[in-house]
């Protein structure tokens, strides 16, 4: 059976397991609000949840440097700042210079507003300016890119690192035959490709609308 959801888990499982994670900040409360309110495809927001995991990912990594690729609004940002180390920095591309204002209004706003590094442009090109070392990856833009994402920033990665990619099971699409758009025909190959690199090892969560980690061998 295909859902064509973003989530695959019951809503009142969904609801129970976020009232029993930790609360956000009001901070984020307020960007989740104002990107419904006025930004296009709100449904692109990591969520409570989702946040939730990505903050815990980064807690326990303590990374010095994150790489983030897809700003979008930055709720998943400034969830992956949370676990920065005291000097750390997060590096958060995006290409969507409309957006730009109200990234920076919540960054700002944030204690870790310091370390926040926005790029704006083309990841392809910025990736290569970025410092090696990096210990945390998160992967979340256009789909057709993402094997280039990763072939480009895996050398960049400490042994031990995580890259998180994000709607790996675009809405259950991979699991149909028929869809053959670009976006989910780049998926399924992403998907078997980081399956099968041995210097990497993955798992693939059906959280939200899957993210698949990849740990630096």
């Amino acid at each position: 059976m295909l859902f064509y959801a973003m989530n695959f888990v019951h809503e009142d499982i969904l609801n129970y397991a976020t009232a029993h994670s930790n609360a956000v900040s009001s901070l984020l409360n307020d960007l989740e609000k104002e990107t419904h309110q006025k930004i296009l495809y709100p449904r692109m927001l990591s969520g409570v949840l989702q946040g939730r995991f990505l903050s815990m990912m980064a807690k326990l990594l303590a990374p010095n440097v994150i790489v983030e690729v897809g700003t979008y609004t930055g709720y998943a940002t400034l969830c992956l700042a949370e676990g920065l180390s005291s000097k750390g920095v997060i590096h958060t591309i995006d290409c969507n210079e409309e957006l730009t204002a109200f990234q920076k209004k919540y960054f700002n706003k944030s204690i870790y507003t310091n370390q926040i590094k926005p790029h704006l442009g083309l990841a392809l090109d910025i990736i290569p300016t970025l410092p090696n070392a990096i210990d945390l990856v998160f992967l979340d833009a256009d789909k057709e890119n993402y094997l280039r994402y990763f072939e480009d920033l895996l050398p960049k990665m400490r042994k031990g690192g995580l890259i998180i990619s994000d709607n790996v099971l675009w809405s259950g699409k991979v699991l149909n035959t028929e869809s053959t758009d670009v976006e989910t025909t780049a998926l399924r190959h992403f998907n078997q490709c980081v399956r099968e690199d041995s210097r990497v090892t993955s798992v693939l969560l059906p959280i939200r609308d899957g993210l698949l980690l990849s740990r630096v061998n």
